[in-house]
């Protein structure tokens, strides 16, 4: 054990979620584990006598993880050099997983949501596989930084994760939707306009997806036709993700379940989301609350909406049309943004 601190009461458990469809994190599915590390915010892998050796001897594949070093090895590197219980957690997890046979590298931790709390992510292949790998890998950090960890724990875990693996997994998400509509304000208001003006019925089917839901879970869909996103201003989850880098991260996920050549409806002032869509493949539709409209988003948008003397108006190659006169009881952004969406899929439903 290292001095007086318990790695049994330090290191918690707080949170475990899987995502199956994209998420902030991949557009793989992942585990989720928020862990509390109590004394040992301030106790490395450097810090515990023998640490790395019983670690390495009861995991010998943790020998190839590259992690930032960049090269097999690596992780072992950063374990005496000194890293921190969550970061340990994760390559753990991922060790266990490979161990039976599943191949999956991508991992990552960062700062947790409050003091003392971090959030890993790994990827997985089989979801009851990787919610479990997460607690197995939690206990071995823990009886690592004890001094009390075997390799028969580790081999009892593996036997447990195979016969696990044999197991039916979570059928993997397969629903389509024709749009997804997310941001901070007014998401209600633009499905409900949306579902209007596309006249919509069981077919037609336009979800709201909360950025909290996204940041906890990931998409509760596989493809939509178009997404809307109303702003990058998510207020609906913790301090960090409100950042604007992180924000517009999240909202963006939208994006990563709509085919190349469909329709992102992104506001006009958001270059970055802009760009990210394009990259995708996909095609742009940009929108103001104003008349002006960033001369950035109009080098790159197929359509644009705006408001001008109180009217919605929709423009696609210099030909406008009005998308009605504004409601004073509805954010202006869901207007303009519904209006534009629905504008859009009308011209895309008429090419086919």
């Amino acid at each position: 054990m290292t001095d007086s601190a318990d790695p049994v009461e330090e290191i918690r458990l707080t949170t475990l979620t899987s995502a199956r469809g994209a998420n902030f994190w991949s557009t793989r599915p992942v585990t989720r584990m928020d862990v509390g590390v109590g004394a040992f915010e301030h106790i490395s892998s450097a810090d515990a006598p023998g640490f790395t050796d019983r670690l390495v001897s009861a995991l010998p594949g943790l020998n190839g993880h590259e992690c930032s070093i960049g090269e097999p090895g690596g992780f072992v590197i950063r374990l005496r050099r000194g890293t921190y219980a969550p970061h340990i957690i994760e390559h753990v997890a991922l060790e266990l997983q490979t161990m039976i046979g599943h191949d999956v590298r991508f991992g990552r931790t960062r700062g947790g949501d409050v003091p003392g709390e971090y959030t890993l992510v790994f990827e997985h292949r089989h979801e009851g596989v990787g919610l479990r790998a997460a607690a197995l890998a939690l206990e071995i950090v823990r009886r690592a930084f004890a001094a009390t960890l075997e390799p028969s724990d580790v081999a009892a875990a593996v036997r447990e994760l195979a016969a696990l693996a044999r197991t039916p997994d979570a059928p993997p998400l397969a629903q389509r939707v024709v749009a997804a509509v997310t941001g901070g304000i007014g998401r209600a208001e633009c499905v409900a306009l949306l579902d209007a003006r596309l006249h919509a019925d069981d077919a037609t089917l336009i979800v709201d997806v909360a950025p909290s839901f996204i940041l906890q879970a990931g998409l509760p869909y596989a493809r939509s036709a178009f997404a809307v996103i109303l702003d990058a201003r998510p207020n609906d989850v913790p301090a960090r993700y409100q950042e604007p880098e992180r924000a517009r991260r999240l909202v963006g996920t939208v994006i990563d379940a709509v085919p190349r050549g469909g329709f992102i409806i992104c506001p006009a002032d958001e270059p970055e989301l802009l760009d990210e869509a394009r990259r995708e493949g996909c095609l742009v539709a940009a929108f103001g609350t104003t008349a002006d409209i960033d001369e950035r988003a109009l080098e790159v948008a197929t359509a644009v909406g705006r408001v001008r003397d109180d009217v919605i108006w929709l423009d696609h190659c210099g030909d406008a049309e009005s998308g009605g006169p504004l409601r004073v009881d509805i954010p202006v952004a869901a207007q303009v943004a519904a209006a534009l969406a629905a504008y859009v899929r009308r011209g895309t439903a008429a090419t086919r």
